[in-house]
């Protein structure tokens, strides 16, 4: 229940090596930031996660030990952006080696143009200081949605920094994109 996941709810730093299977990435994927209804809020699909005005302003990238992918929630799929083992950069530095080997990691990306195609276009949208507060608001949002996931499958999850130069550049980022936080999902070392 959402009571018992809420109530396991812990950040675990220590992840074991070992793979998720794939149906419980494409659930955790889902259950992050997947579409649960096709005509949301202003006739956009909804998320499992709300955004300022249904503006979906966040990218979600995925760094596996095969490389770097972004998770198209709209076909639900994982969809290549760069090759090879990157995870190293989904965490920031000065975070320890805690789940150095974590078979999956997270990296959010707030797309700023999206805040100009959401449905509603109400006044906040446009200040560049109330925008920072909701790509903020809404990382949170998802990252919740991950922390509850694994609690209720016995995963591990950290939210953490992310080496956000070396993201932009290997993510061959726009000027309006950036990198925000990461987040660690595994099984835990110990249990």
């Amino acid at each position: 229940s959402v009571f018992t996941a809420l109530q396991k709810r812990i950040t675990i730093r220590e992840v074991k090596e070992k793979k998720l299977p794939l149906q419980m990435l494409s659930n955790l994927l889902w259950a992050a930031c997947g579409v649960n209804r096709k005509k949301g809020p202003l006739g956009i699909p909804g998320r499992t996660a709300g955004s300022a005005s249904n503006s979906q302003e966040i990218d979600l990238y995925v760094a596996l030990p095969e490389g770097i992918y972004l998770y198209g929630a709209a076909l639900h799929r994982l969809v290549p952006v760069v090759a090879g083992d990157l995870r190293s950069l989904a965490i920031g530095q000065g975070q320890g080696n805690w789940g150095a080997k974590a078979p999956v990691r997270f990296i959010y990306v707030v797309d700023i143009d999206k805040f100009k195609e959401a449905g509603f276009q109400e006044p906040g949208l446009k200040n560049p200081e109330i925008q920072k507060s909701y790509y903020y608001v809404d990382t949170g949002l998802i990252a919740g949605n991950v922390y509850l996931f694994a609690a209720s499958q016995g995963l591990a999850a950290w939210f953490h920094n992310c080496n956000i130069p070396a993201l932009t550049g290997k993510l061959d980022l726009s000027p309006i994109q950036r990198p925000l936080f990461g987040q660690t999902i595994g099984y835990p070392e110990k249990g």
